[in-house]
């Protein structure tokens, strides 16, 4: 195996004190790409989301007797320090999370902006990513950009007010899911969503994968006609909403009133950025007006009021 991935993609230059960011399976190890085993094979150390998770897959690779460093989302900072001292010494470290594209809904930003801040280069390695699996088989024929959200705020009062700036957006979401509150989701999704369709992706890659759409309100439905239904790790995409020609400009306006009836204007626009991806100042300009004709509003009818 690592002869052959030496043969495909040792040829290209691989730059010493360098941090590499490996893309790796998210389920079927047949999708890990010939140039991340060359790279996991070429790195002097290999630092990991969970090392009792990446040991085996290395087994597996023949990768033997590389060292390795655990870097979490409860020790990131501290352990990119170790992986500096690393790059400074002139070595090549590698990156990976447990499944799929590091830095993304998993651990590794911090380290890649510290490895920046540090001024030594990052390189990435692609590979498998469920988000963009299942964007590919969702079949969303109006959507264009879309919002990655991951998964949701696990507090309540955070989450439902996720769940209500979800259902205002009109562009396609992409949404995980653990088995533990998949069915406390599919309830949510049908109260705030209706109609809506979404594409329910389980166990990607895998032997049981399960790819299925339908309106948001049928799914807890769906679910609890077969236990298996709810078992394995979920990639939901909520579809793109039709909106019409002239109502591009204000197609936001339902995120920005969801956020504006909760949260100061500033911290209304900056979630309504990270939710929509639209750009912020033109957030910015909508939200305030939506704010002074509501002013306006409220004005007309106190003034209308009996004394």
């Amino acid at each position: 195996m690592q002869e052959a991935a030496a043969s495909a993609a040792g040829t290209q230059h691989y730059p010493t004190s360098a941090l590499y960011v490996v893309a790796t399976p998210i389920g079927n190890l047949a999708d890990i790409t010939l140039r991340a085993i060359h790279v996991l094979a070429l790195v002097d150390a290999v630092a990991c989301e969970d090392t009792r998770h990446s040991a085996p897959l290395l087994r597996q690779l023949g990768i033997e007797g590389k060292p390795l460093i655990a870097l979490h989302q409860h020790n990131e900072r501290e352990a990119a320090v170790g992986v500096l001292l690393r790059l400074a010494a002139g070595e090549r470290v590698a990156y990976v999370s447990d499944a799929g594209t590091p830095a993304i809904s998993d651990p590794g930003a911090a380290l890649v902006e510290a490895v920046q801040a540090g001024g030594f280069r990052v390189l990435p390695i692609p590979g498998a990513s469920s988000a963009v699996a299942a964007l590919s088989v969702a079949g969303d024929v109006i959507g264009g950009p879309f919002t990655f959200t991951g998964f949701l705020p696990s507090r309540s009062g955070e989450r439902a007010l996720a769940l209500k700036a979800l259902a205002a957006n009109p562009r396609t979401q992409v949404l995980f899911e653990a088995p533990h509150r998949i069915e406390a989701l599919a309830a949510a999704l049908a109260e705030a969503c209706g109609p809506r369709m979404l594409t329910l992706c389980r166990e990607l890659t895998k032997q049981f994968e399960t790819v299925h759409s339908l309106p948001a309100n049928d799914l807890p439905a769906w679910l609890a006609a077969d236990a298996n239904r709810s078992r394995g790790e979920f990639v939901l995409v909520v579809h793109a909403r039709a909106t019409a020609p002239d109502a591009a400009p204000l197609a936001h306006d339902g995120v920005l009133r969801t956020l504006l009836a909760e949260l100061p204007l500033k911290q209304a626009v900056a979630l309504a950025a990270e939710l929509t991806g639209a750009p912020r100042n033109a957030l910015y300009e909508r939200a305030l007006a939506l704010k002074n004709a509501d002013a306006d509003v409220d004005r007309d009818n106190d003034a209308g009021s009996e004394p």
